[in-house]
């Protein structure tokens, strides 16, 4: 059961507690019919409180030079080849609380590691689960399920011949992510080896090792470019809850949309400065030298004190 249901039953519940106490005694029948359905909707509740998280899980296989058949995986490129995979999961799902540094320890990577649960058939692998310490709410999704979900979409954006979907996929990453995951399609292509990856009921696989040196060439630095850039402007609106913003640019008078980085706390506040001229930091994302940039706006703008005292 989910959280909302969760909280439809807990609304039910006293709804039916306030119209029983409003029903005299004498009415056996109604204070019955409500006291039966108190009872059902009490268990009902008291089954969702011992429902517990399901940690998120993904099934990584290898097919190619170092597998063999069903039997096993040389070791070496087992292990690189799952370290790099969890290592580029880890670095996603940090870039979602805060923007990574250049350099330095990834932010969180204890909190966002992934147990290899079992090994995995077709042809050899890992079934992977994240580490959930302690118990989470209904319907919580962890940084590190968003981060798989993320990892899958940024692989099959590598292998579609749409540069939209790519640049789609990378645009919130962050140069440091990216450089996790191109170490991860390194590691295949450098070992002739191809991949699978599944989650829940969302699945990813490279056909052959010439797709896997395509992908490695389309996530590449000379193919997916990010650039910081200060773009001078107004905005024109924002949606906090969906993290998007409308950015007109002063020269061009373009009206450009972006998506808003973790590090903007308060991005209902970006309403507040509508038409107000600023200069903004955002991250420029686009594919080759013609693709369509995409946006991220990296920091809290620098609004003017005149404007900040009346917001």
């Amino acid at each position: 059961m989910n959280k909302q249901n969760h909280l439809q039953l807990l609304a039910e519940k006293s709804s039916l507690e306030r119209m029983l106490s409003a029903t005299p005694e004498e009415d056996v029948l109604d204070r019955g019919s409500l006291l039966a359905r108190l009872e059902e909707v009490a268990h009902k509740i008291e089954a969702t409180m011992q429902d517990k998280y399901q940690p998120a899980r993904a099934k990584l296989t290898f097919n190619g030079r170092p597998v063999i058949g069903t039997h096993g995986i040389f070791a070496d490129f087992g292990m690189k080849a799952v370290n790099s995979f969890t290592e580029a999961v880890a670095a996603v799902a940090a870039s979602l609380t805060a923007p990574l540094a250049s350099m330095g320890p990834i932010p969180n990577r204890n909190q966002n590691q992934m147990l290899i649960t079992n090994t995995a058939l077709g042809s050899f692998g890992f079934e992977l689960e994240e580490y959930v310490e302690g118990r989470l709410q209904l319907d919580e999704q962890t940084a590190v399920a968003l981060a798989l979900e993320k990892t899958l979409n940024l692989l099959q954006g590598s292998v579609e011949q749409d540069d939209e979907l790519l640049a789609d996929s990378a645009a919130e990453l962050g140069p440091r992510v990216l450089d996790k995951v191109r170490a991860f399609v390194k590691t295949l292509a450098e070992n002739e080896a191809i991949c699978a990856l599944q989650i829940q009921a969302k699945a990813f696989r490279f056909n052959d090792i010439g797709q896997v040196r395509r992908s490695l060439e389309r996530i590449s630095q000379d193919n997916l470019r990010e650039e910081d850039k200060i773009l001078i402007g107004n905005f024109e609106g924002a949606l906090p809850t969906r993290r998007t913003f409308e950015f007109k640019l002063r020269d061009s008078g373009e009206v450009i949309t972006g998506k808003i980085s973790s590090a903007v706390s308060n991005p209902e506040k970006i309403n507040a400065h509508l038409y107000q001229q600023l200069n903004i930091q955002v991250m420029e994302t686009r594919v080759g030298h013609n693709g369509r940039p995409r946006y991220l706006l990296l920091e809290t703008p620098q609004w003017s004190p005149a404007n900040e005292s009346h917001s």
